[in-house]
């Protein structure tokens, strides 16, 4: 499989809206509409519960349905922010089918790595979010656009994208080992951008000719 980039890539496929993007918005915007009438059901039954857990099971579907819960509203803005500004250009590149396999296999990562976490540490809460896949389509937009300038909200520094990627990577790496971001998945995060990387790299390896 080979990267196409978009002719244009500051306005690739013009202004509108790629449907999976689009899908991913409204989805976690009305399932966050649904959280604020039943937070205790959506929390038990659909966030991410570590396994081997008495008080509250496992369940297989959670590998998925973490990813579209929300711990509040700033928690979903930047997400979703984050997931239109890296993931439409993504989608384009990648195609609508390829573009949701990409998703959720940094959305599952993240959550088999956040798994593996929780049992080293031994705790049981509840893990939420889709910053998993979102580290994912920000290793992707690197990868594929990785001189394109961004800017950093906080502080507002310009920079290629290929160093936005390194930079986010190192800073969870830190947070993750010393502890100094509590209540954060940053592990999690660190997984999806390797299943990420790892499927980016099987889809760049060249297939043997048909006979």
């Amino acid at each position: 499989m080979s990267f196409k980039r978009p002719v244009n890539p500051g306005n690739a496929g013009g202004s509108q809206l790629p449907t999976v993007i689009f899908f991913l918005l409204v989805a976690n915007g009305l399932i966050f509409a649904l959280q604020q009438m039943a937070p205790r059901f959506l929390g038990y039954n659909f966030a991410l519960w570590p396994l081997g857990s008495e008080q509250i099971p496992f369940q297989f579907w959670q590998l998925v349905s973490y990813g579209f819960l929300h711990g509040d509203i700033m928690h979903l803005v930047f997400n979703m922010f984050a997931l239109w500004m890296f993931g439409s250009d993504i989608e384009r590149v990648l195609g609508a089918r390829n573009f949701v396999i990409y998703y959720l296999t940094c959305v599952v990562g993240a959550a088999l790595v956040q798994l593996v976490v929780a049992a080293v540490q031994g705790g049981v809460y509840p893990t939420i979010g889709a910053s998993g896949g979102v580290f994912g389509i920000l290793l992707a937009f690197g990868m594929i656009f990785p001189n394109r300038m961004v800017m950093l909200v906080i502080p507002p520094i310009p920079m290629k994208a290929k160093y936005l990627v390194i930079l986010f990577g190192v800073m969870e790496l830190y947070f993750g080992v010393t502890g100094r971001e509590p209540g954060v998945a940053n592990f999690a995060h660190l997984g999806g951008m390797a299943f990420g990387f790892f499927l980016l790299q099987h889809w760049r390896r060249p297939r043997p000719p048909r006979r």
